[in-house]
């Protein structure tokens, strides 16, 4: 990890080192503010810093510390980047374009792999090597705005929804997250972006007490205990009870609606029985469940190889969660002809080690 990139740093350690020279500690804003309007490039002729600053700052700081390595594209627009990191260790992030032309939607990693060992994951496939820095998370952000701009539009929204589980990386997850949202650096919003979650009870609990008001998702996939923990190892420890619970907890200080994550598997958690527990679960609860269309990744962790739902069975699923007054759709599948599944072009790449 190169730590002298300009992404690992907040301003008030860039205003901290230009102090230590003897340069006003103004120059930090207007340097931060460059950097991210500009996607992680520097304009350093542009900046009319005082003389002697622009060299100084050159030598010291690294504008980006990860290259892209492999660069996919879908018919649909989706792209998939890797992104090789300083110590040579590699991550996936997605932009995807948004329903209006000039917008797209952002998907970063916040480990390299993934402990949470979900069975039908292909991140979990290659395990869990480390927790990435919060600039690491955002150098995520500035090649895939840099991406949305190319094609002519705008990175409008970030979810941390990538390789890892969030929760286990938040005080990162969160930097990130403010440097990405906040006006004096990546200006964002803190309303555009989402951390997703499997359900680490602790971890939502501390980012309500975070206040930074940007949005919760639970991947539930199933509305039980049993069902769950086949599919999540996790869900052994954590209950759906309990989860939910915490999950009301984050939405009535947040005041916003906790999304619902929750991908179809072909005969597994699929059936018209299962869409009415999941509707009992959330009676009463004013959240909305997002069905994802999963996309294949070959055999499981448990030796199973799992497959979508027939476009039968997901209609009826969503049919029975509407009519018990369930606000629920389908999430856009995106990028099938290519990895789209967390993990796989890491892993098919043969670099997901150093």
């Amino acid at each position: 990890m190169n730590m002298n990139s300009l992404s690992e740093y907040s301003r008030a350690e860039i205003q901290q080192q230009l102090a230590s020279w003897g340069f006003n500690t103004s120059h930090a804003r207007r340097l931060l503010l460059d950097y991210y309007a500009q996607a992680g490039a520097v304009d350093w002729a542009g900046l009319k810093l005082p003389q002697g600053l622009p060299e100084r700052l050159q030598a010291e700081y690294r504008p980006m510390g990860s290259s892209m390595v492999a660069r996919q594209v879908a018919s649909d627009g989706t792209i998939k980047l890797l992104l090789k990191l300083g110590d040579g260790r590699t991550v996936e992030s997605v932009v995807m374009p948004a329903y209006q032309a000039d917008r797209a939607a952002g998907c970063v990693s916040s480990q390299v792999g993934c402990a949470m060992a979900c069975d039908f994951c292909a991140t979990t496939q290659t395990g869990f090597e480390r927790n990435l820095s919060a600039g690491e998370m955002v150098e995520q952000f500035l090649h895939l705005r840099r991406e949305a701009a190319a094609a002519g539009r705008r990175l409008q929204t970030v979810v941390f929804m990538g390789m890892g589980e969030p929760m286990l990386n938040l005080a990162n997850v969160l930097e990130a997250a403010r440097r990405m949202a906040g006006e004096a650096m990546g200006a964002l919003g803190w309303r555009q972006i989402t951390v997703s979650t499997v359900g680490i009870v602790a971890g939502i609990d501390a980012m309500a007490a975070a206040d930074l008001n940007i949005n919760l998702a639970v991947s539930l996939h199933a509305p039980d205990d049993a069902t769950r923990a086949r599919l999540i190892p996790s869900g052994r420890r954590f209950g759906v009870e309990e989860i939910m619970a915490a999950a009301d907890r984050y939405q009535a200080k947040q005041g916003r609606p906790v999304s619902i994550q929750y991908c179809l598997l072909r005969g597994v958690n699929d059936s018209p029985e299962q869409a009415r527990q999941l509707a009992g679960l959330l009676g009463g609860r004013r959240m909305h469940v997002n069905l994802l269309h999963y996309n294949p990744t070959g055999v499981s962790l448990t030796g199973r190889t799992y497959e979508p739902s027939p476009v039968e069975a997901a209609d009826t699923f969503i049919g029975e969660l509407r009519a018990r007054g369930v606000v629920a759709h389908f999430r856009r599948s995106r990028g099938r002809e290519i990895d789209a599944a967390c993990g796989q072009l890491r892993r098919r790449s043969g670099l997901a080690l150093p």
